[in-house]
């Protein structure tokens, strides 16, 4: 039963890190949403702190976890980004800000130690779409005229932009476009070298 406290308590702060804000919410607010007592938050979780870490710690442990299956189930990279914008897909379709975009909307409210964790957070996705870009680069399947980490950023950045616009304008956009997103990614296959101008008709 301690186990599945702690696992409720934390799926429920999730939620509300993701649709309130970790700055919006108490441990009362906690206490009410998970249908325990404010006490028993406190058993699990002596500080707010604590339990943010432990949200942010469970989530990279599920995400690696997903990013693993991603990369066995889909062989190439264009397949891969597209499975990996599917994860802001399904926040936005949840009514829900991907927990990155969320933690770092409000970084300067955050204590150190999460500060730390969403950094972390980030580094995982840059790194892991990284390594995916570069395969695609080798590969031919992604555009090559552009460094890896560069193309990592961009991906990154293109979705989590993505997801905020949807937040902002209220409008629970669940598809973020990506085959549109990935179209900028993929190799130009219509510049075949400059006109011939001297060529006879």
């Amino acid at each position: 039963m301690e186990h599945g406290t702690r696992r409720i308590l934390m799926h429920r702060a999730e939620e509300l890190i993701r649709t309130r804000g970790y700055a919006a919410f108490s441990f009362a607010d906690l206490a009410r949403t998970a249908g325990i007592r404010k006490a028993s938050v406190h058993h699990h979780f002596p500080t707010k702190e604590a339990l943010g870490c432990a949200v942010i710690e469970d989530y990279l442990h599920r995400f690696t976890a997903a990013l693993s299956t991603v990369k066995r189930a889909h062989p190439d990279a264009p397949a891969r980004l597209r499975a990996f914008a599917g994860f802001f897909t399904s926040s936005a379709g949840a009514g829900m800000l991907p927990l990155c975009a969320a933690l770092a909307a409000q970084r300067d409210s955050l204590p150190p130690a999460m500060q730390r964790h969403t950094a972390a957070f980030f580094r995982l996705h840059l790194d892991w779409l990284g390594a995916v870009m570069a395969d695609g680069i080798a590969a031919g399947t992604l555009r090559g005229d552009l460094p890896a980490p560069v193309l990592a950023r961009r991906f990154v950045s293109l979705q989590e932009g993505a997801s905020l616009l949807a937040w902002g304008l209220g409008d629970g956009m669940a598809d973020m476009a990506c085959d549109d997103v990935l179209h900028d990614f993929l190799p130009d296959r219509t510049q075949a070298g400059p006109p011939d101008h001297h060529r006879k008709t």
